[in-house]
């Protein structure tokens, strides 16, 4: 029974698995339900894996900027407690998974300061919904990954905490807002992470990083009981390096509490036993100029998707052109929107400059927003989901490039001096991703392409958006995709780890 260790690097020891299942493997390299099978099987311990887990995050963590926090005493006691108990969260396919949860959410006991100097010293006194979904299934809490300040760009550079990278090339960032998550996956210091997405921030990580990362539908995962919906944009996930993982965490997350404004019908059955069914022939467009904004779309990404439309033709789906979803003016509303939200973080006005200059913007642009135009805002967002509708209905899969650039460099995007250009150079890079949170769709960041730029290989993400309450269809489809195109399933070995 349990692992056994070899010397290992600057993780300390690397453990690698006993028996006739996954005879020397090592742990770090296991999917999220590979590994929770190698638990039930007796190959390892839940608490070997957290000790696996937390010596490697130690030792690689800080080179890509995973961490803001590594909750030792808390993960080794939970791990433990599994072991003893082996009863607890039976049933569960992620039962004695290491699961770090993002840096914006609340875990009782641990540090709470949604990625900002003005809240740095405040800890959780409760648990949020997700986090006692996840902890109810037996997952363990490694930690909190990185964030930028409220989430609300889409890099991963907080002043006062090592950047998130990504770990095909440090020197590039691993996007956000949860890019600390990302990170942490793709190096394999967890198999899966915790993560949440209001404009992109699951997905945008994913695109950089190599991962999987899906944004469910609105009304899939709840923010409650502590939470509220607000104007719905953002919504709980995971990311992970394989898609029968992402599916398992969110099966997990798929829960609701009374007085939920948003509510779509529980699945007939879990996510993961459907993604071994293979999805019908479907209806595809391709759509690779942006609507919300001018912008280039690198060479790159284009070839992305036109490696995406081979593999969907050659399995049979039925691909075409799809038309703009909406006029560039509909989108104003997710500036108006985004900037409201920005002012939802309770800052005491003598602290206001201790905040970072986009956050500083976003805020002040959301004051501007009167009560009637913020209405405007709400409908014009409506009116927009209902014009995407129209143009799409002819579809059931939306495919597009995640990003309209490679990963970028760190600071390539951040720009204090100029907040407002800040702002539209990250919508210059991400044209696409919001649109999915404004009309509450379902939508799948894949790691189908990887290109070699400046010299080194990077992955390139392609997206598929579906219809409002279809994220089986868009798991099922990755499934497939997944199996006729496969990408890197191991975590990527950084340039300190060695052999």
């Amino acid at each position: 029974m349990g692992g056994v260790h070899a010397t290992g690097t600057p993780g300390a020891t690397v453990w690698v698995l006993r028996g006739t299942v996954h005879p020397m493997t090592r742990i770090h390299e296991l999917s999220a339900l590979d590994l929770a099978a190698a638990i039930r099987g007796g190959e390892v311990s839940a608490l070997e894996v957290t000790v696996d887990a937390l010596e490697r995050s130690e030792g690689l963590g800080p080179t890509i900027g995973a961490f803001i926090h590594l909750a030792h005493q808390q993960a080794l006691t939970s791990a433990a407690a599994l072991d003893a108990h082996p009863r607890t969260a039976q049933g569960s396919p992620l039962r004695g998974v290491p699961c770090p949860i993002k840096g914006l959410t609340m875990v009782q006991g641990m540090p709470w300061a949604v990625g900002s100097r003005v809240f740095a010293g405040q800890t959780a006194t409760l648990d949020d919904g997700v986090t006692q979904l996840l902890r109810g299934a037996g997952t363990v809490m490694t930690g909190l990954t990185t964030v930028p300040e409220f989430g609300l760009p889409c890099y991963t550079e907080p002043d006062d905490q090592p950047a998130a990278r990504t770990p095909w090339d440090p020197s590039r960032s691993a996007g956000g807002s949860s890019g600390g998550a990302a990170a942490a996956v793709a190096a394999g210091l967890t198999p899966i992470a915790h993560g949440s997405d209001g404009g992109g921030s699951i997905r945008i990580p994913a695109s950089v990083c190599g991962l999987v990362g899906l944004k469910p539908s609105r009304g899939r995962v709840s923010p409650g009981p502590h939470g509220t919906d607000g104007v719905a944009l953002s919504t709980h996930g995971v990311l992970s390096r394989t898609v029968r993982d992402t599916a398992a965490g969110i099966d997990v997350l798929s829960a609701h509490w009374p007085g939920d404004g948003y509510l779509l019908p529980d699945p007939h059955t879990s996510f993961l036993a459907r993604c071994w069914v293979p999805p019908e022939r479907l209806r595809i467009g391709v759509l690779t100029r942006p609507s919300n904004v001018d912008t280039e779309v690198h060479p790159a990404c284009l070839r992305a998707v036109d490696k995406a439309v081979a593999v969907l033709e050659g399995l049979g789906h039925h691909v075409a052109e799809a038309p703009a979803p909406y006029a560039p003016d509909r989108w104003a509303a997710f500036i108006d929107l985004w900037s409201v939200m920005a002012l939802g973080a309770p800052v005491p006005a003598d602290r206001e400059q201790e905040l970072r200059p986009l956050t500083r913007w976003l805020r002040e642009h959301g004051r501007s927003v009167t009560g009637v135009a913020h209405a405007a805002a709400v409908q014009r967002a409506q009116q927009l989901s209902r014009d995407t509708a129209v143009a799409w209905q002819g579809f059931d899969v939306i495919l597009t490039p995640t990003l309209a650039q490679p990963p970028a460099r760190i600071g390539q995007l951040r720009n204090d001096d100029d907040p407002e250009r800040d702002f539209w150079d990250q919508t210059r890079f991400t044209p696409w991703t919001s649109t999915a949170n404004l009309c509450g769709r379902p939508s799948i960041s894949l790691p189908l392409h990887r290109e070699r730029i400046d010299g080194i290989e990077l992955p390139i993400g392609v997206m598929f958006t579906g219809e409002l309450g279809h994220d089986e269809t868009l798991l099922r489809l990755s499934v497939e995709l997944e199996e006729a195109a496969p990408w890197p399933a191991l975590p990527v070995p950084l340039a300190v780890e060695g052999g």
